[in-house]
């Protein structure tokens, strides 16, 4: 009897170390999985910012182009700041080109870099966020000049009036 009580705890021991064993595996295949889905949520939040920052800096691009181009007058004029794209009182009514200062998609933090036009006023926005962009090719024509940039703040929405030449 006394054989029959080692043997059945002996094997007892190996059975709850391979339960144990199972177990740290078990947890190590869970948080391999946990960390790659994490990745995967992280890129995939980070190409959302990206494409919100495209269509942010393309819409204040625009409502810049229309303060230029709505000035009273020949000389035309950029805004002298963004606020001004809110409402702009050169006119007896008020106009707006925003709805609202979008804050930047990529830092999630209210303010840009400006570009200030030679003339004075606002010529157009960056982010300042350092971080490396997802997409470095294959922008639109428009854009072009976004290809193989190092950082965020190397992507300028700026409105640039077209010279007609005659």
């Amino acid at each position: 009897m006394l054989i029959g009580k080692y043997q059945s705890s002996h094997s007892s021991r190996y059975q709850s170390g391979y339960l144990l064993v199972g177990l740290l595996i078990l947890i190590m295949v869970v948080g391999y999985a946990l960390a790659a889905a994490g990745a995967k949520f992280s890129e995939a939040r980070k190409r959302e910012r990206e494409q919100e920052l495209l269509k942010v800096g393309d819409t204040i691009r625009k409502a810049i182009g229309n303060y230029y181009n709505q000035t009273p007058g020949v000389v035309k004029q950029y805004p002298p700041n963004l606020e001004a794209l809110l409402k702009d009182v050169r006119f007896p009514q008020t106009k707006r080109y925003l709805r609202k200062l979008y804050s930047d998609p990529v830092t999630q933090r209210e303010g840009w870099g400006i570009l200030e036009a030679p003339s004075g006023g606002v010529m157009g926005v960056y982010s300042l966020s350092a971080a490396k962009p997802y997409k470095t090719k294959n922008f639109r024509l428009m854009y072009r000049h976004f290809e193989n940039k190092k950082y965020y703040g190397e992507w300028y929405f700026a409105y640039v009036p077209l010279s007609i030449s005659k």
